[in-house]
């Protein structure tokens, strides 16, 4: 459907496509409408439906969710509460963006707002997670369960 669509290191979700003129688009169903289908919109869905296959509700994912930093907006990818808390900040990049210290520091940024315990960072080739302590990242082998958020 997209060339720029390559397949990626997450399970392959049943995703619903369709196209609006030229523009191939994905159905969120999180937020109930179809997008634009970006490459990092592509890791986002495939994240998205990889966490709900780890237990994580669907009512606990929020995407694309502003704030304020520093008096400039910012938008966080993909935002998972548990107990109305914010756990999980989630950073979906292009598999064509490689995943470099700009990364974790902006997922850093992000936290200065959130203060979650939990950041993953992907690009859907390349999967990092890390528990937040103090102001530094304790790296995970793998993607917590909803159960350890």
């Amino acid at each position: 459907m997209n060339e720029r669509l390559v397949p990626l290191n997450l399970p392959q979700p049943d995703l619903k496509m369709a196209r609006k003129g030229n523009q191939p688009m994905v159905w969120d169903f999180i937020r109930k409408k179809y997008l634009k289908l970006t490459p990092e919109e592509w890791v986002r869905q495939h994240l998205v439906h990889y966490l709900i296959s780890l237990a994580y509700p669907q009512t606990a994912i929020a995407l694309e969710g502003g704030f304020k930093l520093l008096k400039q907006s910012r938008r966080t990818d993909i935002l998972v509460y548990k107990n109305g808390q914010a756990r999980m900040i989630v950073e979906c990049k292009s598999p064509q963006v490689r995943i470099s210290q700009a990364t974790f520091d902006q997922a850093m940024q992000y936290n200065l707002h959130y203060q979650v315990p939990f950041i993953l960072i992907s690009n859907g080739l390349k999967h990092y997670t890390a528990k937040v302590e103090k102001e530094s990242l304790q790296f995970l082998e793998s993607i917590p369960t909803y159960h350890e958020i």
